[in-house]
């Protein structure tokens, strides 16, 4: 396979610039695809930036990737070339613990556990790289098929955003007479938001300020309440039955936990650079306080099949790979509406 280009970043400090990188040719079992959209995830931007700790350099960064295949190996079954297809978060597992049987790849506890799409190390020893490139190399078993009806520029972002958002809600019954609120109107919040209301709860939003509503309201949300309000939270006290937090700030959920239900759950999405801070007083009301991770390939790819039935995908912008330095800056500022895919064709421009 010839070098492909690509955009990595050097350093905690440093800044993306164009390089190349060498891709495998596809095994037996695996399928190379032309990347076409990279979706910008705030987890790209912990990570590249050191904020997690300290990460692999030079790194590529991407895990929302969307394309064509273009080759694939001797005994691929699943896909073909030409198939618009795309890979999350992670690109290998063990296969055999009991999380992987299960279907619940990312939490694999196997030997070198779950393998990330990049700042990880392969089963060749090789640091992966990911999306911000012209094209991957990926066993079949990790990659998914989007369906027709979905844009691949607006599908890419459903492979984190989406599956994020989906499982969780799933999870924890959404469905008609439910109350259900999204805390942030971000890239992650956006998708919560078209899913719950297409599970037909009752969507409430609660964000920093009122400047997305009009969105909210567009995208299925019923009520939308501004955390900058004094009276949001009083007036929120004891109203949903799930709420769904996707902010990536430090925060104190004592709030969040007070507007649950008896009974009621909060489920932390968001990934914040230091400890988030839990309140105890769920304790009195049979409240629990869960986290949630992505979700496996099959219910990733029953999340993509849910988003044609129901006409939902990612709100996106994208923009060149020469403005990735800018659109990180961006996403931390929260002025985006509500991703960024990088376009495919200008990682060699």
């Amino acid at each position: 396979m010839p070098d492909v280009a690509a955009y990595a970043i050097d350093s905690a400090t440093g800044s993306f610039s164009p390089t190349t990188i060498t891709r495998r040719e596809p095994g037996p079992t695996e399928v190379y695809f032309e990347i076409k959209f990279a979706g910008i995830c705030h987890s790209d931007i912990h990570t590249a930036r050191g904020e997690w700790g300290p990460a692999i350099y030079p790194l590529v960064p991407g895990h929302e990737l969307a394309g064509v295949i273009t080759q694939v190996g001797s005994a691929v079954t699943r896909f073909a070339v030409g198939d618009r297809v795309g890979v999350g978060c992670f690109v290998d597992s063990c296969g055999e613990c009991e999380y992987c049987r299960a279907g619940d790849e990312q939490f694999c506890t196997g030997e070198a556990g779950t393998v990330w799409t990049y700042n990880s190390i392969g089963r060749d020893g090789v640091p992966t790289a990911g999306g911000y490139s012209e094209g991957i190399t990926v066993e079949q078993d990790y990659v998914c098929r989007f369906p027709d009806s979905i844009p691949l520029d607006q599908a890419a972002p459903l492979l984190c955003a989406g599956i994020t958002l989906y499982d969780p809600l799933k999870r924890y019954g959404t469905g008609p007479g439910m109350k259900v609120a999204i805390v942030g109107m971000g890239g992650l919040g956006h998708m919560g938001v078209q899913i719950a209301a297409a599970m037909g709860a009752e969507v409430s939003v609660i964000s920093r300020t009122l400047s997305k509503q009009e969105d909210g309201l567009a995208l299925g949300a019923t009520h939308y309440y501004a955390t900058n309000d004094p009276e949001t939270f009083p007036s929120l006290q004891g109203t949903f039955d799930l709420i769904v937090s996707t902010v990536s700030e430090t925060q104190d959920f004592t709030q969040l936990i007070g507007a649950l239900r008896t009974g009621g759950t909060l489920v932390n999405v968001g990934l914040p650079e230091l400890p988030v801070q839990l309140a105890i007083d769920s304790l009195g009301a049979r409240k629990a306080i869960a986290g949630s991770m992505i979700g496996g390939i099959a219910e990733t790819q029953e999340m993509l099949d849910f988003c044609a039935e129901h006409g939902l995908a990612a709100r996106v912008e994208r923009i060149p790979a020469s403005k990735i330095n800018e659109a990180y800056d961006r996403v931390v500022a929260s002025d985006v509406r509500y991703r960024f895919v990088i376009d495919g064709s200008t990682f060699r421009s």
